[in-house]
């Protein structure tokens, strides 16, 4: 049976078990991972909200349910690595740290967006937090990652740094290891030992296709082997098990032992973006889904082992909302590009 029935039927108590079995996360960890993926989940909503208001245009893709995946791999990382994420970027640059006030100016196409208003939803880009974009076509943003992990190998081998390797974290779904980027970045990520960690976020749909029906082997940690680099599978619904995973993938990059590909097992809550009706998903697969919100387990997690009071999570929810309005206030009242800059960063200029 295909992994994508097979995560569709687990238990409720999946998560719950398999949390309770690690016990080296500390209530300060456990809290900013919520916040995080409070933050990506409530940015999106409002996202949705701009959306329908008109004051977002072209497509927008949301990562509602996949906030695990997002938060459990990129806040392992330091500021001098790297992400290269997919067109549904949002959530991976606000865990990568480009604050949400710069991501929503950009979805409105605001000069004071994080990308000048020139890149919107689907090329979010931010050179100070080494956010390397999100890319409209799949696949696309694969061998940019290659590039920013062989920087670093050239730069401790012919220049001599000191420092250690560092990493860059490379994000794309399900859809995308069936193109001919993913298995020619595999085979030069482990012929030169790059720091990368190629982390598939297996939602179960491209667009409108299922997973189990679009490729000939649906176990796509195992295309691993087949270049020699290791594969690993993991709950994209339970950030500690994501978290655990990746800090085995970093600490092997940075180490220069090379790549790791990790398929986390995740869904989107909403249809692909917001212009789909999102009508080929089976209303009973979706609320198989929804009772894993890895967002509310990890709360109940934290409040059933008490581990923190009530209070201190609804505190945590207020700042967050009161983040995202201040986004919103920043975006709406930031000022358009001006149409004399139109061909502006275009080329590079002297």
């Amino acid at each position: 049976m295909c992994k994508e029935k097979n995560i569709t039927a687990l238990p409720l108590t999946f998560l719950s078990k398999n949390i309770d079995k690690k016990s080296s996360f500390s209530t300060d960890v456990l809290l900013s991972l919520y916040e995080d993926m409070l933050m990506g989940r409530n940015f999106e909503d409002m996202c949705a909200q701009m959306y329908y208001r008109g004051k977002m245009f072209g497509f927008v893709h949301l990562y509602n349910g996949q906030e695990a995946v997002s938060t459990g791999v990129i806040k392992l990382l330091r500021s001098e690595d790297y992400v290269c994420s997919t067109y549904r970027d949002h959530v991976h640059a606000i865990s990568k740290g480009v604050k949400t006030k710069h991501v929503m100016a950009e979805l409105f196409g605001k000069e004071t967006g994080c990308s000048k208003g020139r890149g919107g939803s689907m090329h979010i880009f931010d050179a100070k937090n080494n956010f390397l974009g999100g890319f409209a076509f799949i696949g696309e943003g694969i061998p940019v990652a290659l590039g920013a992990a062989f920087q670093s190998v050239y730069r401790k081998q012919i220049f001599s740094d000191l420092g250690e390797l560092n990493v860059t974290a490379c994000f794309f779904g399900d859809g995308t290891t069936n193109n001919g980027q993913f298995f020619e970045c595999l085979n030069m990520a482990v012929l030169w030992k790059l720091p990368v960690i190629f982390v598939v976020e297996n939602n179960q749909w491209a667009i409108g296709m299922a997973h189990h029906r679009s490729t000939s082997y649906p176990e796509i940690h195992q295309k691993a082997e087949v270049f020699g680099l290791p594969g690993f599978e993991v709950d994209g619904m339970d950030v500690l098990a994501v978290r655990e995973v990746a800090q085995k993938a970093i600490i092997r990059a940075r180490s220069g032992n090379g790549p790791t590909l990790i398929e986390a097992l995740t869904y989107r809550f909403r249809g692909h973006s917001l212009a789909d009706p999102d009508e080929l998903r089976s209303r009973k697969e979706k609320d198989a889904w929804l009772v894993r919100d890895p967002i509310k387990n990890l709360k109940s997690y934290i409040l059933e082992n008490s581990l923190t009071e009530i209070n201190i999570l609804n505190d945590i929810e207020v700042k967050v909302k009161k983040n995202i309005e201040e986004a919103v206030n920043f975006a709406l009242s930031s000022p358009e590009p001006d149409i004399k800059e139109l061909k502006k960063y275009l080329f590079v200029e002297d």
